[in-house]
């Protein structure tokens, strides 16, 4: 599933943002896609193995021991600070916000919203990220800091349609 997930998006990122020769790029997504795949492998085991031993000691499986094996194994193989750690919980908070949101209606802890809040969800989530952009950008994750920078910055200054299809930052002078 890793390799699934992460060289897809390893090889176009790479080949977007990253230079080098061909070689080091090929190296840089097996890299990323090991990594990945590894620090999931490793995260299921233990979540998997966590589980199983609880459920064992207390003969049975309750809420709390699925809350505590994954707080373990995140702690253990997604607690280095690295690039792919970091897309991956970021990936995960943004996800279990809205889960965590539809849960609260649910409940019943919120009221069901009249109108749709995924409008207004977007409005404040491009808001709040191109302001950073423009005036923290150094506290934003750095892979988004280069596609923004591509998207804002490098597009200002364009040479003809290959800026378009292929990359817009050129390295030599035309």
């Amino acid at each position: 599933y890793g390799v699934k997930c992460r060289a897809p998006h390893a090889l176009v990122m790479t080949f977007l943002f990253k230079s080098g020769s061909l070689r080091e790029k090929l190296k840089s997504i097996a890299e990323a896609t090991y990594t990945h795949s590894r620090n999931l492998a490793y995260f299921v085991f233990t979540y998997k193995g966590l589980m199983a031993f609880q459920s064992r000691l207390q003969g049975k499986k309750i809420p709390f021991h699925s809350f505590f094996a994954a707080c373990i194994g995140g702690w253990l193989v997604f607690g280095d600070n690295n690039p792919i750690n970091s897309q991956i919980v970021m990936y995960l908070l943004s996800r279990i916000l809205f889960g965590l949101c539809r849960l609260a209606v649910k409940k019943g802890y919120v009221p069901q919203p009249k109108q749709d809040p995924f409008p207004l969800t977007a409005a404040l989530v491009w808001g709040i990220v191109l302001w950073l952009f423009e005036y923290h950008r150094q506290t934003l994750q750095p892979s988004l800091q280069s596609s923004m920078t591509y998207l804002y910055d490098d597009s200002n200054v364009w040479h003809d349609i290959s800026d378009f299809l292929i990359y817009n930052k050129r390295t030599d002078s035309k």
